[in-house]
């Protein structure tokens, strides 16, 4: 009869070939794997992938490895992986953060449109990846939006306490985004469950330009309010 400590050294090691692989690849890979993530490094991803590895594989933290390689802005690694056959491109970490969400973030346009080609929730309940482009401070922003919103994001998406795309844009994103949304139709009167408008979000990063902005889109979207 084997030992407590063999035993759990026994289910330990399982645990982290379940974890990294699906098929008869060794323990080690499983660290191969996310140091090449870290490094970017795609051939090493690619290989691992054809000899059985897993592409839905979490580090120890529970975190996604195509999440992981968008948040550490491995962009080969990602483009390998969302490629990949088996891939689940709604896995979630422990934020419940999409693939999806983690690209609008990091203003990766060839992986969002990579994983909506692939079916990847454009309107996921709770926080979407909407929330997650208008909140980007990346060059490509205002791009990720369009995207999103060419995918029938719904522009007024409200967030578990009820907060907007604009009002994440007004606040933490670029000018360029909340522009943009306001363009496309977002309603900038809307309140959050804390009774916070957009007007209030810009408010409080100080962000003069945009309380402008919305200060005036609501001012324009008055007149046709009286009509009914």
């Amino acid at each position: 009869m084997k030992s407590l400590l063999q035993r759990r050294s026994a289910l330990a090691w399982l645990a982290v070939v379940a974890a990294g692989t699906a098929g008869p690849a060794h323990a080690g890979a499983y660290d191969d794997f996310l140091r090449a993530i870290a490094r970017d490094d795609a051939a090493t991803v690619a290989s691992l992938l054809r000899r059985g590895f897993d592409p839905n594989a979490r580090d120890p933290k529970g975190q996604p490895a195509l999440i992981l390689a968008l948040r550490e802005e491995a962009r080969q690694v990602a483009e390998v992986l969302i490629a990949a056959k088996g891939l689940k491109v709604e896995e979630r970490n422990a934020k419940d953060e999409s693939a999806l969400m983690m690209a609008a973030l990091r203003g990766n346009l060839p992986a969002a449109r990579g994983l909506i080609a692939r079916e990847a929730d454009v309107n996921k309940t709770g926080w979407a990846p909407l929330h997650y482009a208008a909140a980007s401070t990346t060059a490509d922003a205002a791009a990720m939006v369009a995207l999103l919103l060419e995918h029938h994001a719904y522009i007024d998406a409200a967030s578990p306490n009820g907060t907007t795309p604009l009002m994440m844009a007004v606040r933490y994103g670029t000018a360029d985004a909340a522009r943009l949304l306001i363009s496309e139709g977002a309603d900038p009167s809307l309140k959050n469950q804390l009774g916070l408008s957009a007007v209030d979000f810009a408010m409080r990063a100080d962000r003069q330009d945009m309380v402008q902005l919305v200060a005036e889109a609501v001012r324009r979207r008055q007149p046709d309010r009286g009509k009914w």
